[in-house]
């Protein structure tokens, strides 16, 4: 038996007076990038120092602000990493780059050894405040854990007046979470006035979801009573960090957003410890699906996975949001026809906004290809097919040819499990473009007979054809050329036809343009239906071959 009394459940927040839920998103926060530190740490191969070099680069070019480059005291390769980004000045004047550090003197010394001739940096310091880590990791009181934090930063304080450039600070209370809320208050503000924060010169309070401990209202009601109770708010940037033990650290900043954050700091595709940090790609893409400028390039998001992937060297899952393979892919039947008929009406309309079922954002607008949206199983229906032939071949089928030819395709996906658009083509070749035998349609004369007003008819059209490779040829009248050619094969076949409906399209533009024409054709004798499909640059021939393709379908060249 799952034993689940081992657990109780974490205090949430008694909060009425809270006012996110009606709240909106209006804008895209201050964006920090954690890649290169918090990212970085959780790596089972660590980037080397060229690796980050290229992962910064690319970070300023998608166009963060602010980049937690690491923690070089505690470590060479970032010290190293940081020295080369400043020697050889790496850093635009616009970027912010973001150094961690412990509360220690050594580490503080070391963290400025390492920021030396920089024009700008956030020194971040932090210690752990939760009611946990208190007790079991630190065995300290409220008042013991609130020094560790002054002295941090007393410490940073006097080495930044001294610093050549300018000194952000950014505090948190590590395990932020699991904190009394009047306790991070209260060390919070300490910091804040040990700073001297004003409007001008403001502070960096990051209340990071360290551990995920409770849904994301929780976490939001935190923020916003945070926010309420801070001292001088214009001082302050607040900003969050939210990690994903429960898998909802987007829900959490997305709602930490209307409680009051100004600041997100992330990675990008959620990398980090255990589950991961927050996705900020993920939050700025849903950002993007509102109408809302998210402030950062994302318009390249395989370009993205391509740098993310070979650096970080861990693959983006097939289901991850906006850049998985699979997530703008439809195999079911019902989701295919749907994606169908919104892309055709998006088509029809000219609708300045994107709306089509399924799809929350336009694929093409960060880059994403038509080619895998609709990919076809044997859980697909006639919408995937039909949707397959007008995307990739331009084909645009019938309705009531759909499930024919979706018959076709079922067959061969149940054998081998998804089908290719190729091999659907080589299918839809096969059992109407190929289908010439044993009725073989070579030529066509076509006389136009209404300055003949004795006749009844205004077409006349002369025929040869193949049957069973013999060559022979038939002339008959009719009003058109199809209605002839149907008189004409009943007479020469010794059939009863009936075409009960007919359609064609251009395949493409320009002069040497192809035309394609659908005919469903009935066997009047034994009741059966099928449809015939043919294509030329002419469209009566097209037509006709259209009239052969359906009279073999149907079997009645025997």
């Amino acid at each position: 038996m799952l034993n689940f009394k081992r657990y109780k459940r974490n205090p949430v927040v008694h909060f009425p007076e809270r006012e996110w839920p009606n709240k909106e998103i209006e804008k895209a926060p201050i964006w920090c990038s954690v890649d290169l530190r918090d990212g970085n740490q959780a790596l089972i191969d660590p980037m080397v120092v060229g690796e980050k070099i290229e992962f910064f680069q690319y970070l300023v070019n998608m166009g963060f602000k602010e980049i937690e480059v690491g923690f070089p005291a505690a470590s060479q390769i970032e010290y190293d990493f940081l020295r080369q980004l400043i020697d050889r000045r790496l850093i635009p004047d616009d970027v912010r780059v973001q150094v961690l550090t412990q509360c220690r003197e050594e580490l503080i010394d070391r963290t400025f050894e390492a920021i030396e001739g920089c024009k700008q940096a956030i020194v971040h310091i932090y210690n752990s405040t939760s009611t946990l880590q208190r007790d079991v990791v630190f065995n300290m009181d409220r008042d013991q854990i609130t020094e560790i934090a002054v002295k941090g930063t007393q410490m940073v304080k006097e080495r930044a007046a001294k610093f050549g450039g300018k000194i952000i600070l950014e505090y948190s209370p590590e395990s932020f979470t699991g904190t009394e809320l009047d306790f991070a208050l209260d060390i919070c503000t300490a910091v804040q006035e040990t700073w001297g924060a004003t409007k001008e010169n403001p502070i960096i309070i990051n209340l990071p979801s360290t551990v995920e401990m409770n849904t994301p209202n929780v976490y939001a009601d935190q923020i916003e009573w945070m926010d309420k109770h801070f001292k001088n708010r214009e001082s302050i940037i607040l900003s969050v960090h939210p990690h994903n033990d429960r898998g909802t650290g987007v829900a959490a900043a997305e709602l930490a957003l209307l409680a009051g954050a100004d600041r997100v700091e992330g990675t990008l595709f959620g990398n980090g410890e255990r589950t991961g940090n927050v996705d900020v790609l993920n939050i700025a893409y849903n950002m993007f699906s509102q109408g809302i400028d998210p402030q950062l390039k994302i318009e390249k998001v395989n370009e993205i996975i391509e740098i993310y992937e070979r650096c970080v060297k861990m693959p983006i899952h097939p289901r991850h949001p906006y850049a998985g393979k699979l997530v703008f892919t439809a195999f079911s039947g019902s989701h295919q026809d749907a994606i169908n008929k919104g892309v055709r009406a998006m088509k029809e309309r000219q609708n300045e906004y994107w709306q089509v079922p399924y799809l929350p954002i336009d694929p093409a607008d960060i880059g994403r290809e038509y080619e895998p949206i609709v990919r076809i199983n044997s859980q697909s229906g006639k919408g995937g097919v039909a949707f397959v032939m007008d995307t990739y071949f331009g084909f645009k089928l019938p309705k009531g040819m759909h499930k024919e030819f979706a018959n076709v395709i079922q067959k061969l996906s149940e054998a081998q499990g998804e089908v290719s658009p190729e091999q659907i083509m080589d299918k839809f070749k096969e059992n109407y473009l190929d289908m010439k035998e044993p009725i073989h349609f070579r030529k066509l004369k076509v006389d136009d007979l209404s300055d003949q007003t004795t006749s009844e008819f205004d077409t006349e059209v002369e025929v040869t054809y193949t049957d069973h490779g013999e060559t022979k040829t038939f002339k008959a009248k009719g009003n058109g050329p199809i209605d002839a050619v149907q008189r004409g094969l009943q007479a020469a076949l010794d059939i009863r036809i009936k075409v009960l409906d007919y359609e064609e399209h251009a395949l493409q533009s320009g002069s040497n343009s192809q035309a394609a024409a659908y005919i469903h054709l009935l066997d009047s004798e034994e009741g059966t239906v099928t449809y015939g499909v043919g294509v030329s640059s002419n469209i009566t021939r097209a037509s006709v071959r259209a009239l052969f393709s359906a009279i073999n379908r149907l079997g009645l060249g025997k």
